[in-house]
């Protein structure tokens, strides 16, 4: 059995001032912090006698969000550049208003790009699979994982077993500071049991 709990960072500077996330690297903000903490207290509860082992993003804003759920559960987060957010390219440091009325391309498909150097749906896919089979393949029974919205839509996509051509039709989506829990069991069979729960924060 192998268990995987997904944590979407919780609230960053760039949620409250129209800044694009992406990869700027923002701060949590001050509820951030608390909301963080808030997870880990009750996650320590829960996962009480179970050891873990955790990744997160490293972006800042994931990094201090797993810092904190981590200082309740005694992990240091292990750092993945694979974790980090879609790389939406030359609109990054710049404003959500900035972004809509500079935008180059509508996404439509997988492989849309909004701007010529950023990643598309696809690219994040396949920046992201090394990471999902190593894990899936390791021995590490319970893991945490911390990351961003639009990488972990990526994420339960490709747990369920679909293909990345499935984001073009639906996709799961969380919020700031969810918390999912998914369980591969003994056959392979793969749950989700809980999809970002906001009970934590």
């Amino acid at each position: 059995m192998k268990t995987i709990i997904t944590i979407q960072h919780t609230q960053s500077v760039h949620h409250t001032n129209g800044m694009v996330g992406s990869w700027t690297d923002w701060e949590l903000s001050e509820l951030g912090v608390s909301q963080a903490k808030n997870i880990g207290e009750k996650l320590k509860t829960e996962l009480a006698g179970r050891k873990f082992v955790m990744y997160s993003s490293d972006l800042l804003r994931a990094k201090q969000t797993a810092e904190n759920v981590g200082s309740y559960l005694e992990l240091t987060p292990i750092l993945r550049s694979e974790l980090r957010e879609r790389n939406l390219g030359k609109c990054c440091g710049k404003s959500v208003q900035w972004l809509r009325e500079n935008i180059e391309q509508q996404e439509k498909t997988i492989d849309d790009r909004l701007f010529s150097d950023a990643e598309s749906r696809r690219d994040e896919w396949n920046r992201l699979k090394p990471f999902f089979d190593e894990i899936m393949l390791n021995n590490e029974e319970n893991i945490i994982i911390v990351s961003h919205g639009d990488l972990l839509s990526v994420f339960n996509t490709m747990f369920l077993g679909l293909s990345v051509e499935t984001i073009n039709i639906c996709e799961m989506f969380g919020l700031a500071g969810g918390v999912s829990y998914m369980f591969e069991n003994n056959e392979g069979k793969r749950f989700i049991k809980r999809i970002s729960d906001m009970s934590y924060i």
